[in-house]
């Protein structure tokens, strides 16, 4: 089953503008993300799905490969469909265009899930929060898990709800913000509503809305995703550190 990585990255941000190009340690993040991708052994071939020219330059710069798409979709997984219509892949992976510390492992665990797992149709993963700072924030995200490690709910909120005290971080698993998607089933995405998504702003609620099942794998990544510019220095501070680890 052939496998494409997909990386949405659209220029307009209510929160910061352009950030696929914003330098990382001299180099634009959408650099750093296809690098790491491309550190996969599960996937076929990578492309970035993008609704602007410069950011379309960028990636040529550097010698990626970059596809034109239209600027009115409202998610990056409805980006991938218009991608998907061109490019016959049987898996299709979004891999988010502001996360510069994707682990490749964590994209090639997805990989295999979903050709292993024959009645999957979306498949994406979840990891410990470091924090009750980090619980709290509405960036990060929170999953409810179900049995054999099926979503039931994502939500900014902190849920399951700590009613009689303090929330026991062991009992929460955060989202990673990566999908691993069978043709047939983000095909059918743009064609689905949810009330849900456009509540909590999350696009994966527009599948379990539905019916969609998504299986969550779980492992010890951490990844630092940018959501706002202060988040650069944090993720620049990150790979000195590794750079410097590795001698």
């Amino acid at each position: 089953m052939r496998a494409l990585g997909v990386i949405p990255a659209r220029h307009a941000s209510t929160r910061f503008p352009a950030k696929p190009l914003a330098p990382i340690l001299g180099r634009p993040m959408i650099q750093h993300v296809w690098e790491r991708c491309m550190q996969a052994t599960e996937l076929d071939e990578l492309v970035v799905a993008t609704d602007h020219e410069q950011i379309a330059a960028c990636v040529r710069s550097f010698g990626g490969r970059a596809v034109m798409t239209r600027a009115d979709h409202p998610s990056g997984s409805d980006r991938m469909v218009e991608v998907a219509e061109s490019d016959p892949a049987e898996i299709l992976v979004n891999i988010q265009g502001d996360e510069p510390l994707i682990p490749p492992g964590l994209i090639d665990g997805l990989v295999r899930h979903l050709r292993d797992s024959g009645d999957c149709g979306c498949a994406t993963a979840s990891t410990a929060f470091r924090d009750l700072e980090e619980l709290e924030s509405p960036d990060a995200v929170k999953i409810v898990l179900g049995t054999g490690g099926r979503a039931l709910y994502f939500s900014r909120a902190v849920i399951p709800f700590p009613r009689n005290g303090e929330a026991d971080l062991e009992e929460y698993h955060k989202h990673i913000g990566i999908y691993a998607f069978r043709r047939e089933a983000l095909l059918a995405f743009p064609g689905l509503s949810s009330r849900a998504e456009g509540i909590e702003c999350l696009e994966q609620l527009r599948l379990l809305q539905n019916g969609l099942r998504i299986d969550v794998i779980r492992g010890d990544w951490q990844p630092r995703g940018v959501d706002r510019p202060e988040d650069i220095a944090a993720v620049e501070e990150i790979l000195r550190r590794d750079s410097k680890e590795r001698g």
